[in-house]
């Protein structure tokens, strides 16, 4: 096969695997070589759902022994194989990159053989593109659950970031449809670099110039919709993994049906990129907000709002702890409030040690009011002529397309600056008793 033929298959093989952040560490070249990782991230081109595209995201060979039903590279798929040498792959990495192609390489694999042969293949490319070619720029390497520990441990030695997929969120699910993969062999290697991050840590403190071993960290990755989990499941591992890991990122894949399966979805169904939005929303407020998953979703709410984000959905059922007092809030529940991000929390933190805030002074600190002037007050004071209801404030955090689909079914949704009148609305201002009926069908 020629080497254009198989640069084809191998990187089509790898499109479906969200993990390829290119972001979190900074390596200037002091050496006589090329290239260079920047933490800021590496952005040239976008694929068309958006990801970025600049690292040349390729397989050594989508050959596998494996069986994963959700996985367009398993055995048992009639799919073209192909495979790389590590001479091969180095070669097409540095051209692509001496032509402003990319920036960096993102490496995984299919299983060829068994995993120590396979880590040992990914170690022999990455040894000569850092040692032959003296390449200084970003390089994320897929972990293979069940290589041996000494073998991962000279993998990460040459990347700069390392990835373990988890895959699906409970060993029920791996059963059902990756019967060769266990939880246990998939944890393992995540707590193996955990741990190796840490000792490295301790190595550098004491010797200046001692190799970095995975010096951006680790991250994941789940696929969403191809089993019955919960996103509150999802959710809850997610949050675990980040507290015995130290991950950096767990990235979510909406299911794409690849193939007949009867255990999964079947071809044409959409893939549920609302639900993985909503699951990277949570995400975020469970890595900088401060929120806990069971604060989110819990045991009688399993699954998302998919009409509101769950900042939103958080802030409405519990509106007994608002309004807050903006110039007194601590920065804790300034950032639970919808509208208030990381920077403009911090902002109205440092600007009312000056001064008494008011709300065109938020809009200037970029506090998005629309949302948060139902939950705040400044100076003591609602906004001028605003009417706090139920429906009113639902309205505010809606779409105008989700406003406009509850509005046909039947549920009138009053404008956000509705002044207090004598005479009451004919039409029926829902509850949030009528938006739960909506969310289960019952409207």
């Amino acid at each position: 096969m020629e080497l254009i033929d198989k640069l084809k298959t191998l990187a089509m093989s790898a499109k479906y695997d969200a993990a390829c952040t290119s972001s979190g560490v900074d390596r200037d070249n002091k050496t006589d070589g090329i290239g260079n990782a920047a933490s800021c991230g590496i952005c040239h081109s976008f694929a068309a759902d958006g990801r970025c595209i600049s690292l040349l995201k390729v397989l050594m060979t989508n050959y596998c022994i494996y069986d994963c039903k959700y996985c367009i590279n398993r055995i048992s798929n009639d799919v073209p194989r192909a495979r790389f040498t590590p001479d091969e792959l180095a070669d097409i990495t540095i051209n692509f990159y001496k032509r402003n192609y990319i920036e960096g390489l993102f490496l995984s694999s299919g299983i060829i053989k068994n995993p120590d042969y396979t880590c040992e293949q990914m170690i022999e490319t990455l040894s000569i593109l850092r040692n032959k070619y003296k390449f200084n720029g970003y390089i994320h390497a897929k972990a293979i659950p069940g290589a041996d520990s000494e073998l991962i441990s000279r993998l990460g030695m040459l990347a700069d970031r390392m990835s373990v997929n988890i895959e699906l969120p409970s060993q029920k699910s791996l059963n059902m449809l990756a019967p060769d993969k266990s939880k246990h062999s998939i944890l393992l290697p995540m707590q193996q670099i955990t741990t190796r991050i840490k000792e490295n840590s301790t190595e550098i403190v004491k010797y200046k110039k001692a190799d970095k071993f995975a010096p951006a960290g680790q991250s994941t990755q789940m696929i969403i919709g191809a089993t019955p989990d919960t996103d509150f499941q999802i959710l809850r591992l997610s949050e675990a993994l980040y507290k015995k890991y130290s991950l950096k990122r767990v990235f979510y894949s909406a299911y794409i049906p690849v193939g007949d399966q009867k255990l999964l979805p079947p071809a044409g169904t959409k893939p549920p990129l609302l639900r993985e939005h909503r699951l990277y929303q949570a995400d975020w407020l469970i890595r900088f907000y401060g929120f806990e998953s069971g604060e989110i979703l819990d045991d009688n709410n399993q699954n998302f709002n998919p009409y509101l984000d769950p900042k939103c959905n958080w802030a409405v059922h519990n509106m007994g702890l608002f309004p807050i007092e903006i110039n007194k809030a601590p920065y804790e529940m300034l950032l639970r409030v919808p509208g208030i991000g990381v920077n403009s929390a911090k902002r109205i933190i440092t600007a009312r040690k000056t001064t008494a805030l008011d709300y065109p002074d938020l809009k200037k600190l970029g506090v998005v009011l629309k949302r948060a002037q139902y939950f705040i007050l400044c100076k003591g004071k609602l906004m001028d002529g605003l009417k706090v209801t139920e429906a009113a404030v639902m309205r505010q955090l809606m779409s105008a397309s989700t406003v406009k689909q509850l509005e046909s079914q039947g549920l009138y949704l009053p404008n956000d600056y509705e002044q207090l009148s004598f005479f009451d609305s004919e039409k029926h201002q829902p509850t949030m008793e009528d938006f739960q009926k909506c969310l289960t069908g019952q409207i």
